[in-house]
C-alpha cells in the first residue's frame, strides 16, 4: 500500500536538468534523511578517527549491503544508552539500599 508520488515530471525530460554538488551546496536543494514518522533527522557530522583493523573487519562483515560505519554508528550509539541505562540501574539500587 504505496502512497502516489507527489514528484512532478516534465515531459520534456530536456528541462529536467541532472543533479549537482553545486545545486546542493549553493543551498538550492536541501536533502534530508528522514524517520519512519517523516521527521527530519537530524544532520551527522563529518569526524576522522582511527580505529583498529580488527575493528573496521567485524564491522564490515556484520554489514553487507548496509555499511559498516552505519553499524558503527550504531554500536556507539547503544553504548550511549547503555551508560544511560546503568546509571539508572546504580541510582535505584542505591536509593533502594538506604531504605533498607
Amino acid at each position: 500500500m504505496s502512497k502516489p508520488s507527489t514528484v512532478k515530471t516534465s515531459p520534456d525530460k530536456r528541462n529536467d536538468a541532472p543533479l549537482r554538488r553545486a545545486d546542493i551546496a549553493a543551498g538550492t536543494l536541501v536533502l534530508r534523511k528522514r524517520g519512519p514518522g517523516g521527521a527530519v533527522l537530524p544532520k551527522k557530522q563529518r569526524v576522522n578517527i582511527f580505529l583498529d583493523g580488527t575493528v573496521i573487519e567485524h564491522f564490515k562483515t556484520k554489514a553487507g549491503a548496509r555499511g559498516y560505519q552505519t553499524l558503527i554508528n550504531e554500536a556507539l550509539k547503544q553504548a550511549i544508552l547503555a551508560e544511560a541505562i546503568e546509571g539508572v540501574v546504580r541510582k535505584t539500587i542505591r536509593e533502594e539500599l538506604r531504605r533498607a
